[in-house]
């Protein structure tokens, strides 16, 4: 359903945005958060990457997915801030509660008569339990490999070739070497399962889906709303059904956010 020409939604959950890096699509998301009305906006982590974060880079598409998450929060939208690792600094601060918006670490909502449980999910990744160094490590050189591909990219476009995402295929490889992306889901579903709850929704790998997974426990409906990174996807309920959308596939009109100037100056004083 539209209303002014936004879809009306009852939950939309966006993870792993990672504002404050190169490899962040700012832009698209904000034109994605744009195009919706949302009664609830789950922020699954890794909204702002504090591992990475500068005075030097964040340029004001950055500031724009800000100024549009406080615009839906002055338009009634409850926001809920759930931490990751990359915002790690936040979880001193959960159960802040400021008007329309909430942080926490972690959430649990009823809805249609189930409980859905939603955190970030990087107690599960093993590499953030013993090896957090090696973890932020990678995190950078993920950063210049996406530096890298962008220039890549201009070059292949300029030649008349499809552009590649190299992120992509060297994080996939290695996850499936691993098995990393499978363990993480079994295991998210299986402790979920075993907390007697039905939907389980993370972020953290980057890896958008929803299905079913069976555990001893019982079968847990898994969730994840990917990134917007490479996937630049989110999760949305809307008519009694959870749907996982990709931005490439909405075809929304860039009209260069022309009302952000003038929306700006009220919704400060909206947002209290």
């Amino acid at each position: 359903m539209n209303v002014n020409g936004k879809r009306k939604l009852d939950f939309a959950v966006i993870s792993d945005v990672h504002l404050g890096t190169y490899g962040c699509h700012a832009h698209e998301l904000n034109r994605y958060l744009k195009s919706i009305q949302p009664k609830i906006l789950v922020i699954n982590g890794d909204f702002i990457d504090m591992w990475q974060l500068s005075r030097s880079y964040f340029p004001d598409d950055h500031i724009k997915v800000l100024r549009r998450v406080l615009k839906l929060m002055a338009e009634g939208t409850e926001v809920y801030y759930i931490t990751g690792n990359h915002d790690e600094f936040l979880r001193k601060f959960a159960q802040t509660q400021m008007g329309h918006f909430h942080l926490v670490n972690k959430l649990i909502l009823q809805h249609h008569g189930e409980y859905h449980w939603f955190f970030h999910g990087d107690v599960f990744d093993m590499t953030m339990k013993h090896a957090k160094w090696l973890a932020m490590l990678g995190g950078k050189g993920y950063d210049y490999l996406i530096i890298f591909n962008r220039l890549v990219n201009h070059i292949l476009e300029r030649l008349g070739r499809p552009r590649v995402s190299l992120s992509k295929k060297v994080k996939d490889s290695i996850k499936r070497a691993a098995k990393h992306i499978s363990d993480f889901e079994i295991s998210a579903a299986t402790f979920a399962a075993r907390q007697g709850f039905k939907y389980v929704v993370c972020g953290h790998i980057h890896e958008p889906v929803i299905k079913d997974i069976q555990t001893e426990y019982g079968s847990v409906r898994y969730l994840n709303s990917g990134d917007w990174i490479e996937n630049l996807s989110s999760l949305e309920f809307a008519n009694g059904a959870w749907n996982l959308v990709y931005y490439r596939d909405l075809q929304l009109e860039d009209d260069h956010d022309k009302d952000e100037e003038k929306d700006w100056t009220p919704l400060l004083l909206d947002a209290g």
